[in-house]
């Protein structure tokens, strides 16, 4: 009892200071690649040259932090297409990779931590998800040493076309939260118990949580918004996250756009699924990082991260700004109507494609 009372004290001391020790990783990481990093030049025109990408990169991490998708799935794009108009030079698809995968963990650590501290994080269906996507993740990266780049990118295009047509024709109604208040709900913001609703001592967070034996569930976020849902429609999500899966390990997105449709289409709250799709997409895109680092080994003239290579003049702006979108993502989804957030993920599911595309298409 001790031991766990210890352990939810700690739990619930880290996630009311979470945003100390997320802006503290990023200022490590930071200082450690200035004093210890091997880099291709020095002094203040080297660490300042692309100063601009943390106004880049922050703007991107708010959005696809506020909408539960991968940052690579926007990162990449624009490392791709502005980059070099604005820079004058070409990135080589290793160094997108690398780019890619530093910012986006950081970022998506980073909002993880903020949805979890927000309420709005179903740590069951998140876990349930993780494991069922694993085997799918591990298979994509495999496959991703021997299949031709612009088979992903097309195929990924295709898949992200049908989410957004999917996400402006469903009926997603159900997402709005009530404006019950604590007394009203039986549960206080930071997880105290009321009447008729008990608090869930296992619980991510500060939200009272209440599964009925009908399988409802009932929670309640650091606002005193509540959520009524079911973790029902467990085949469409697996079928979505499978296949999500695959693409997140082959081009390091993928899980997420096409997971959150099938939580959507599945009557689970947009904040909810917003929130929840952050553990999954975080989880799974740093196994689909290491399988990338270390993997290539395992297939016969595979490639390998180089990371003496890496532009670290760049990822000293991408990481701080990555961890600050994250941090702003949440405040960011509260605030904004669901129905805009609906419109801004189909829009920019179908602009990511379009960019596939012409990628698959060899335009750049």
């Amino acid at each position: 009892m001790t031991t766990s009372s210890s352990s939810g004290s700690i739990q619930k001391t880290f996630l009311k200071y979470q945003h100390v020790f997320v802006f503290l990783a990023p200022l490590a990481f930071v200082l450690g690649v200035y004093f210890f990093a091997p880099t291709s030049g020095t002094g203040t025109g080297y660490w300042l040259e692309y100063w601009w990408l943390f106004l880049a990169f922050i703007t991107g991490a708010t959005i696809v932090n506020t909408v539960g998708i991968s940052g690579s799935a926007l990162f990449v794009p624009f490392l791709i297409f502005v980059f070099p108009v604005v820079a004058g030079e070409t990135l080589t698809p290793e160094t997108l990779v690398k780019i890619g995968l530093i910012s986006e963990s950081f970022g998506l650590s980073s909002s993880a931590l903020a949805f979890i501290q927000y309420g709005l994080v179903d740590r069951r269906l998140a876990l349930s998800l993780v494991l069922g996507g694993i085997p799918f993740v591990v298979a994509g990266a495999l496959l991703s040493f021997v299949i031709p780049a612009p088979v992903f990118h097309a195929l990924l295009g295709i898949a992200l076309i049908a989410a957004s047509f999917l996400l402006f024709k469903a009926d997603l109604g159900h997402e709005e939260p009530g404006a019950a208040g604590d007394e009203e709900a039986g549960v206080s913001a930071d997880g105290g118990t009321g009447a008729g609703l008990p608090n869930d001592a296992d619980k991510l967070g500060p939200a009272g949580v209440e599964k009925d034996e009908n399988g409802t569930v009932t929670r309640v976020d650091k606002d005193g918004n509540d959520y009524t849902y079911s973790h029902g429609g467990y085949l469409e999500r697996f079928a979505n996250y499978s296949i999500g899966g695959v693409f997140q390990g082959l081009a390091g997105f993928g899980i997420g756009e096409l997971g959150i449709i099938s939580m959507l289409r599945t009557d689970v709250p947009v904040r909810v699924a917003i929130g929840t799709n952050h553990i999954v997409v975080a989880t799974t895109a740093i196994l689909a990082s290491v399988v990338h680092v270390f993997g290539g080994g395992l297939v016969p003239g595979a490639h390998s991260i180089n990371l003496a290579s890496t532009p670290w003049n760049m990822v000293v702006w991408t990481v701080p700004a990555t961890a600050t979108g994250g941090q702003i993502a949440p405040y960011v989804s509260a605030a904004l109507d669901t129905t805009l957030i609906k419109k801004g993920v189909g829009a920019l599911f179908a602009v990511i494609a379009v960019a596939l595309f012409l990628m698959a298409a060899g335009a750049f």
